[in-house]
């Protein structure tokens, strides 16, 4: 006797002997950095005949009687698996729920499904929707748009990473910035230069908005796939919108450049480079050890919720001047000064949210709930003017 069929929508969490119809749109795997990239497990994208989408996880120590199976786009019929909760950061899905396969999960390859499946599946968000996810770790949307640019810097010190970095035009000309480290990098990269001409439209899924002095950066995750053009439905209807927009018209320089060779300076070169250098953004490596907060500017201001900018006090309440908001929602970021030394010089490194929320793992409103514990007022004298 066949197990029942059912839906994504249809689960609750616990033991599932049903059967559900779905596709894998795509799958990726988890390493544990911490122990020289040991595999943990490997995550699935799955979507059902409702266009529900769903995370599921293969550990590793079951993987071996699923992996030969796996290939992006196939249908499958799975049934006996567990049901769980999904953790509440970095989620991949809106479902609250995800699939745990088990020792007794059957997982069929389908030919013929009871109803067509969706060939393909997306969560698209907008550039005030992720600015309104950005530093939350809550969820990893994807995003659509127009590539413009693309640089990639190789660092020859061991131990540094791979970086590319695209230009990414959204909907109404906003722009971002996604960053892609390592293999990801390399591999855009590759893909680039395999081309017979510049892609004009990029689908990037799984990445995690990060705002960043005031810019937004989404950073690539282990599970962001990268789609060019025609690659997907999505991709090619954003591709032909822009064809019908520029009518046609190429771009007057090519999208990539070449590899950039990430500089390695000392202290005292960087600070001759700063001096005497017309205005530039540059990348560069600089090696030193932290002799000194200088905290007589503070060390974090309060900026705006939305877009990350210094507000301005007025009698009765905050105002952001950027979103035009005379009563803005305030929270704290990090401004803070460094002074690093090496054997040669010694300089004022200014570190904001994003990096010193990395530095020490504690948002600059959870130090600020800690002084306020003590009595102290983290917004008064020691805030960033």
């Amino acid at each position: 006797m066949s197990n029942p069929r059912v839906f994504f929508s249809d689960l609750k969490s616990g033991k599932c002997s049903s059967a559900v119809e779905a596709r894998l749109l795509r799958f990726w795997e988890a390493k544990n950095v911490k122990r020289g990239g040991e595999l943990m497990w490997v995550d699935l994208l799955l979507i059902d005949v409702n266009s529900t989408m769903m995370q599921a996880t293969i550990y590793a120590n079951r993987l071996s009687r699923f992996r030969s199976k796996l290939a992006a786009g196939t249908m499958f019929t799975i049934s006996g698996f567990d049901v769980t909760r999904c953790a509440q950061n970095f989620r991949l899905t809106d479902s609250p729920l995800m699939i745990r396969f088990n020792d007794s999960t059957a997982f069929d390859e389908l030919t013929k499904p009871v109803s067509p499946l969706p060939e393909e599946g997306f969560r698209f968000r907008d550039h005030s929707e992720l600015i309104g996810l950005a530093n939350t770790n809550a969820h990893l949307p994807d995003i659509v748009g127009e590539i413009t640019a693309v640089k990639i810097n190789v660092s020859g010190t061991p131990g540094e990473k791979s970086r590319l970095m695209a230009t990414i035009k959204l909907d109404k000309d906003s722009t971002v910035t996604l960053s892609l480290f390592e293999s990801q990098a390399e591999t855009f990269h590759k893909r680039l230069e395999d081309m017979h001409g510049d892609p004009k439209v990029v689908v990037a899924t799984s990445i995690n908005p990060k705002m960043i002095g005031g810019g937004l950066f989404l950073n690539a995750t282990s599970g962001t796939h990268v789609y060019f053009d025609k690659e997907t439905k999505a991709g090619e209807y954003y591709f032909y919108k822009l064809v019908a927009r520029d009518n046609g018209v190429s771009s007057a320089a090519p999208l990539l450049k070449g590899y950039a060779k990430v500089e390695t300076l000392t202290i005292s070169e960087l600070t001759s480079f700063v001096a005497s250098a017309q205005p530039q953004d540059i990348d560069f490596v600089c090696t030193g050890k932290v002799v000194r907060l200088d905290v007589d500017k503070g060390w974090c201001y309060v900026a705006c919720a939305k877009c990350s900018k210094k507000l301005q006090r007025t009698v009765s309440a905050l105002e952001c001047l950027r979103c035009n908001n005379p009563n803005a929602v305030g929270v704290l970021r990090y401004r803070l000064e460094l002074a690093i030394a090496d054997s040669t010089a010694e300089g004022t490194f200014v570190c904001f949210d994003g990096v010193m929320t990395k530095l020490h793992n504690l948002r600059a409103s959870e130090a600020g709930q800690m002084l306020a514990a003590e009595g102290e007022n983290p917004v008064g004298a020691t805030v960033y003017q």
